[in-house]
């Protein structure tokens, strides 16, 4: 890995100006990867302002200058269409970053240099990064990159991020750009007749008094003939963008009787050839007799084939779950053996002390016995997000998505909606926030309506929780079908409100599969951490003030047994409990775990925790003396992947569809859905005496 000695991660406050250098680039051209080696751990995670879309943005110095990286969202355009373009449009336009970082696949140079041009147009100061230079050999290609900026006037530089090559000579152009004073102006010929109507709306442009955008005219008429009027009324608020639409409408007009076609087309199509001449010149390719084939090509050919792809997504899968609990289980004992000492050095230590019985119970059955039984799935949360992260940086989970979509398509929905269901494996609040990448509306809203009932790594505790005292050495097979059943239960609600609620055609579903390539240890540790951390977070929060909250429940009234029936949450459970005994678990601790788990899907442990009293006894072995069966537990299971989803995910559903309706229908279905799956499944079975 080449060496990056001169820049160092930014850790306290630095003097002097800040340097806003906005990453850019398509998805999979490795753009996360360039920001995650150039920022490290020292990033800051939110929300861009006013939506829900994750910004990402860190600091590093170098040569004494603080450089503000900010991630844009993958985009291949900077149009109107979907949220995440429009992020990244605004973005350039209204915060105006000294310095875009442009990130481009060398191997697909074409494509990428839509964007570039965009970019350029816009008048921004461009360095390219020429990234992935190493895949040029295995495609038998060189790119002149000298050539290539001298054609587009910018300063391009070869990168292998993955390694850290590179970099740091992109950064020591980004600091020699940022110091220019002239900025050279790029133009594409876009042919003489729609050259003719730019040049008549520039005319235009500057005719009016309140034009102060001399050097943006051009890019202003070319976004008038585009029709992205919106954009224009932003950036300038004191321009009557009214009286350009009919000067606009006539060039509109005009072109395309002349040459037949959308002019939204034609610009395209135009930009396009500009480029193609570009590489042209730019990158020489090796003649061979035959067409070389990658070995992602070859890969390909086996994983992506219409017969037996889904086999072998399901087959990954699987294999998937067997390596979470194969590997996760012994340390699952160690952990446990831990809170079994710490109990029992903290016992005698409180009795030494005087405590109160109440204090006791407190600290014992409350702290230890509640949020110790949802920290002792650390080990197998840590192998899920490992594997996960495997899959997604080796580029397979890009080739799930696609096999996944001419299934969908069958059905009747977007193939492109399958993303944020692999998104949805970890948690569904991003899941949800991942849809604004859906150009369609009703796409979106099918999506965000489903996407609840993909199994997040919430629920995973209780499913090795149950999995483990009842089904042993096929706990991994049990779990697994769980995630397939929510699955196929998401498919068939598509289906369902597809046809009943939004009729109509679904969009087309356009995917890059990038290259498979290894994965680095310190991206797959970015990933991992990042979701990792958020669970301990979680389990230091939101998990713990719930298990403090339904101990204090458990000793009220004044005078009861310890979460007893007759404490406050023994009646609200007993209130519950007959709603769920025809799905086998009508027990009053069964209706109070599952109420408490709409806070936090992870509650439904420490709950069940506190309630059984683990100090004593632990809890895969009190749920077999409380009468559980590996029947109810499987049904008890089912009910947790279905029923309604944790606050959090409502919340979202809320802001993403802007409605109270959607956001009550979402959790009513998804809790008539899971009564009516988990009481089917225990009748049926008990019927077959496997009750």
């Amino acid at each position: 890995m080449e060496s990056m000695v001169a820049v160092k991660k930014e850790t306290k406050k630095t003097k002097g100006n800040e340097i806003t250098v906005a990453l850019v680039g398509n998805p999979n051209s490795g753009k996360t990867t360039v920001f995650n080696n150039l920022t490290g751990a020292h990033q800051s995670v939110g929300n861009w302002p006013g939506v829900t879309v994750e910004k990402k943005e860190g600091k590093i110095n170098i040569n004494g200058e603080v450089l503000r990286i900010i991630d844009l969202p993958g985009t291949y355009n900077l149009g109107n269409y979907s949220e995440d373009e429009r992020i990244a449009r605004d973005f350039i336009l209204f915060e105006k970053p000294e310095i875009i970082i442009n990130i481009v696949d060398a191997t697909n140079l074409e494509r990428n240099l839509y964007l570039t041009f965009q970019l350029l147009e816009m008048g921004a100061r461009v360095v390219l990064a020429l990234n992935m230079s190493d895949e040029l050999k295995i495609k038998q290609m060189n790119i002149d990159s000298e050539k290539l900026a001298l054609l587009i006037g910018k300063p391009v530089v070869p990168t292998v991020a993955i390694h850290g090559e590179g970099l740091n000579e992109l950064l020591q152009e980004v600091l020699r750009e940022s110091k220019k004073k002239d900025l050279r102006s790029f133009a594409v010929d876009y042919g003489k007749e729609i050259e003719n109507e730019i040049i008549n709306l520039d005319h235009h442009l500057l005719l009016n008094p309140s034009w102060e955008n001399s050097d943006k005219s051009r890019w202003f008429a070319i976004k008038l003939l585009e029709g992205e009027m919106n954009t224009l009324q932003k950036l300038v608020k004191n321009l009557n963008i009214e009286r350009f639409i009919p000067i606009r409408d006539t060039a509109v007009k005009r072109l395309e009787n002349l040459l037949g076609e959308e002019v939204e087309s034609l610009i395209a199509e135009r930009r396009y050839d500009f480029i193609q001449k570009i590489v042209a010149q730019a990158i020489t390719r090796k003649e061979t007799s035959e067409a070389q084939l990658s070995l992602s090509d070859k890969i390909d050919r086996i994983v992506t084939n219409r017969y037996i792809g889904i086999p072998l997504f399901l087959f990954a899968m699987w294999a998937l779950f067997q390596f979470t609990f194969k590997v996760g289980d012994p340390f699952i004992g160690y952990i446990e053996g831990f809170f079994e000492w710490l109990t029992g050095v903290i016992e005698p230590w409180l009795v030494g002390l005087g405590a109160s019985e109440l204090l006791r119970s407190f600290v014992l059955d409350g702290v230890i016995g509640g949020l110790g039984s949802v920290l002792v799935f650390i080990p197998n949360i840590f192998l899920l997000f490992l594997a996960i992260s495997l899959l997604e940086d080796s580029g397979y989970m890009a080739r799930a998505a696609y096999i996944m979509d001419r299934f969908m398509h069958t059905l009747g929905l977007h193939g492109k909606s399958f993303i944020p269901f692999l998104i949805g494996f970890g948690c569904n609040v991003p899941a949800i926030m991942a849809t604004r990448t859906l150009e369609n509306r009703r796409d979106r809203l099918i999506t965000i309506l489903i996407n609840p009932l993909m199994s997040c790594s919430a629920r995973l505790p209780v499913y090795i929780l149950f999995a483990g005292a009842f089904f042993g050495a096929h706990q991994g097979l049990v779990i697994f079908s769980l995630y397939l059943m929510g699955i196929v239960l998401a498919i068939l609600m598509g289906i369902v409100f597809k046809k009943f609620l939004f009729k109509g055609e679904s969009s087309h579903f356009v995917m890059e599969l990038p290259p498979y390539r290894l994965p680095t240890l310190k991206n797959t540790w970015i990933h991992i951490w990042g979701r990792l951390s958020s669970f301990i977070r979680r389990a230091g929060t939101i998990i713990f003030a719930v298990v403090i909250l339904i101990w204090v429940l458990s000793n009220l009234p004044a005078g009861v047994e310890f979460a007893s029936q007759e404490s406050f949450l023994g009646r609200i459970g007993s209130a519950l409990a007959p709603i769920f005994k025809p799905a086998g678990f009508g027990t009053w601790q069964a209706a109070v775990a599952l109420l408490f788990g709409v806070l936090a899907k992870e509650v439904v442990v420490g709950t069940l925790a506190v309630l059984y009293g683990i100090a004593e006894l632990g809890l895969s072995e009190s749920l077999i003396v409380h009468s559980w069966t590996p029947l109810s537990a499987y049904a008890f299971m089912v009910m947790t992947l279905i029923y309604v989803p944790c606050v959090a995910t409502i919340g979202t559903i809320k802001r993403e569809t802007n409605s109270w309706g959607w956001t009550l229908f979402v959790v009513a279905y998804t809790l008539i859905l899971g009564w009516l799956v988990a009481v089917l499944i225990f009748q049926i079975g008990k019927y077959y005496g496997l009750g």
